[in-house]
């Protein structure tokens, strides 16, 4: 979440470059990435990255290969790349949606193009996507789910082996939508209160 909301600013500014050399990889990026599967994604990672990595002998005997063995990486990392796609689309989204006279007015009190982007431009489309972005950060953490997928041991990879060893099927599964539930609700929550404390004039 972290991660990925930072790099989702940097893909909406590239998003939004009348540059083409820097846009277009963005948009690329960005296509790629909101097109394709995430379990697609973590299955290209871990088995196609994690493969090739094992093959080279250089890297087998590197400091890294301790991380690029762990599954846990790949899903960290896929979960990054994902939330930077879909974040940064939102993001461009919000900051076109500026009122441009808030940005010439910021400009005309000698205000500096980053400052523009940090006192006036980035607030405001946080405000107008704090709604949103709540339910895609509550995607996320339902994302994290796939870790499982490949081994790495999350809420449900814990309920599998409960349910593998007391061969209990309902409970442990009721148990971890709860705490999905729990969650969610914290996240809602915080989202609503980040949106209460930023002013509506800023």
């Amino acid at each position: 979440f972290l991660f990925g909301s930072v790099f989702a600013v940097f893909v909406a500014l590239a998003r939004l470059s009348k540059i083409k050399i820097i846009a277009y990889p963005a948009f690329l990026f960005s296509s790629v990435i909101r097109g394709t599967p995430l379990l697609v994604q973590i299955y290209i990672y871990y088995y196609g990255l994690g493969a090739l990595f094992s093959h080279v002998p250089e890297i087998r005997s590197s400091f890294l290969w301790p991380y690029l063995r762990d599954g846990y990486w790949y899903i960290a990392f896929a979960l990054i790349v994902s939330t930077a796609a879909y974040w940064g689309e939102l993001i461009r989204g919000g900051l076109l949606s500026v009122p441009k006279g808030e940005t010439e007015a910021a400009r005309a009190f000698g205000m500096s193009a980053t400052k523009v982007l940090l006192r006036v431009n980035l607030p405001r489309a946080i405000y107008y996507l704090t709604p949103t972005l709540a339910g895609e950060t509550v995607l996320l953490l339902k994302s994290t789910a796939l870790a499982s997928t490949i081994a790495v041991v999350d809420l449900l990879g814990v309920a599998n082996r409960i349910r593998s060893l007391t061969f209990e099927v309902y409970q442990p599964l009721l148990l971890i939508a709860i705490i999905y539930l729990i969650m969610t609700y914290f996240i809602e929550l915080i989202f609503d209160r980040i949106e209460k404390s930023i002013p509506v004039n800023v």
